[in-house]
């Protein structure tokens, strides 16, 4: 065999190598149940306990209504299996305000705001500046249309 061809020989398998290892991870990285991963992964007790969005792991993953959540640690997973109902953002991590007006949208995690001892995210600046103007509102349409909401599809941005 000449050196070209042992050289060939050797990247391929290498190459294959790595992207075994690759598929492997990202296999890993999807949800038992195949679960949506709110908020794109990012740690929903972050919010409260750092005060900023951090990401998580799926090595520290927990499900809790219908959706699964991803925890930058075992302490951030244990004290949100413990009370996800403080921890979780409102309406599974989709934007509050596209909620209150009927539409099923994902959010930005990094739009956020505690509000009220709860986390609201939002898809954008805008929705979180008028979840700022008139949160109350926002929250009591919101609340009203969710159970409506949840079972439509989500809609892509455009």
């Amino acid at each position: 065999m000449s050196d070209i061809s042992r050289r060939a020989m050797l990247v391929g398998v290498t190459a294959f190598g790595v992207l075994a290892r690759l598929g492997a991870a990202f296999a890993a990285d999807a949800p038992a149940g195949g679960e949506r991963v709110a908020l794109q992964g990012y740690d929903p007790v972050a919010y409260f306990a750092d005060g900023h969005p951090e990401k998580g792991s799926a090595e520290f993953s927990a499900p809790f209504d219908g959706t699964t959540y991803w925890f930058k640690n075992a302490d951030h997973k244990a004290l949100f299996v413990a009370d996800p109902d403080h921890y979780a953002p409102r309406f599974n991590g989709y934007c509050t305000v596209m909620v209150s007006r009927g539409i099923k949208y994902e959010a930005n995690p990094e739009q956020w705001a505690i509000a009220d001892g709860k986390l609201w995210v939002f898809g954008g600046p805008k929705a979180a500046a008028a979840f700022g103007e008139k949160k109350e509102d926002v929250i009591a349409k919101a609340n009203e249309n969710w159970s409506a909401v949840r079972e439509k599809p989500v809609q892509l941005p455009q």
